[in-house]
C-alpha cells in the first residue's frame, strides 16, 4: 500500500547542456529553471525532495531557497545514475521505497502528472512507473525526437503495461500515438537493478534507457496524463517559458 510507503524525489542536474549553456540556472522571471522545479516538486507534498547535481552553482542555488542538494560525480553518464548516487548518500539505511525521478528542465509540470506515476507502484508486480499522452500534433507522429510509448492499455483506459518506447511512428495503422514523457518512479530494488545492468542492444540502438530495462524482464506501467510538460532545450524555449510563466 502506497499509505506505508516513504517515497522520495531526485531531480538530477548537470550544467553541460550544449543547446541552452547552464540551463538548471536558466533565469525564468527571476528564479533559477531548477529552483522552480525544485519548488513543483515539494508542492507535490509526496515526499522528500532532492536535488543530485553534479555542480555546485546548481547545488548552491537550491539551498539559497532552504532546499536539500546533494553532489554527484559529474561524470556520471546518466540521470538515473545521478539519482541513485544521491540517493546512496542520503539514504544509505534504505529508508526510502520508492524513488521518483523528475527531470529538471520542465518548469510547467503538473504536480498531478507527478502524482500519476507514483500511483502506479501501488502494484506489488511493476518495477517502474512513468506517463505519457496522447499524440495530438501529427507532426509529432514522424519526429524521432518524440519517444513513442506503446502501451496495453488496461480497462480503464489510463493505465497499462509498457511493450515498447521507439522513435519510430509506432504503432502503424489506425488509433492514436502517445508520446511518453521521461519522468519515472521506481521501486528501490528495481533502481538498484537497473543502474547494474549492461547497456542493452535495443536501447543502444534507439538512444532510450529505458528499453535496458524491458529487455531485462522488468515490467514498466504507465499512466495517460493529459497534456505533455513543456520542456525547455533551447533559448528559444527558454523565452516561451518566461511568457507561460506568470
Amino acid at each position: 500500500m502506497l499509505s506505508d510507503s516513504n517515497p522520495i524525489i531526485l531531480i538530477p542536474a548537470r550544467m553541460n547542456s550544449t543547446r541552452l549553456p547552464n540551463k538548471p540556472l536558466a533565469d525564468i522571471n527571476g528564479v533559477p529553471m531548477i529552483v522552480r522545479v525544485w519548488q513543483i516538486a515539494v508542492d507535490a507534498n509526496i515526499g522528500r525532495v532532492i536535488v543530485a547535481s553534479g555542480d555546485t552553482e546548481i547545488s548552491k542555488a537550491i539551498q539559497n531557497e532552504g532546499g536539500e542538494a546533494i553532489l554527484t560525480d559529474p561524470a556520471l553518464p546518466s540521470g538515473s545514475d545521478r539519482i541513485f548516487a544521491a540517493l546512496e548518500k542520503a539514504d544509505p539505511s534504505k529508508k526510502h521505497d520508492i524513488i521518483i525521478n523528475l527531470q529538471g528542465d520542465l518548469p510547467l509540470l503538473e504536480r498531478s502528472t507527478i502524482t500519476a506515476a507514483y500511483n502506479l507502484m501501488d502494484n506489488d508486480q511493476v518495477d517502474i512507473g512513468t506517463v505519457a499522452a496522447k499524440i495530438i500534433i501529427p507532426e509529432e507522429k514522424l519526429s524521432p525526437s518524440i519517444v513513442k510509448a506503446i502501451v496495453a492499455w488496461n480497462n480503464d483506459g489510463i493505465t497499462g503495461k509498457a511493450l515498447y518506447f521507439t522513435r519510430a511512428p509506432a504503432p502503424t495503422g489506425n488509433g492514436p500515438m502517445y508520446h511518453h514523457i521521461g519522468l519515472y518512479t521506481y521501486k528501490r530494488h528495481a533502481l538498484e537493478r537497473f543502474v547494474k545492468l549492461p547497456i542493452s542492444p535495443l536501447e543502444q540502438q534507439e538512444k532510450l534507457e529505458q528499453l535496458r530495462a524491458l529487455e531485462n524482464g522488468m515490467r514498466i506501467d504507465v499512466a495517460l496524463v493529459d497534456t505533455v510538460p513543456f520542456g525547455v532545450d533551447t533559448p528559444e524555449d527558454l523565452e516561451k517559458a518566461k511568457l507561460l510563466i506568470k
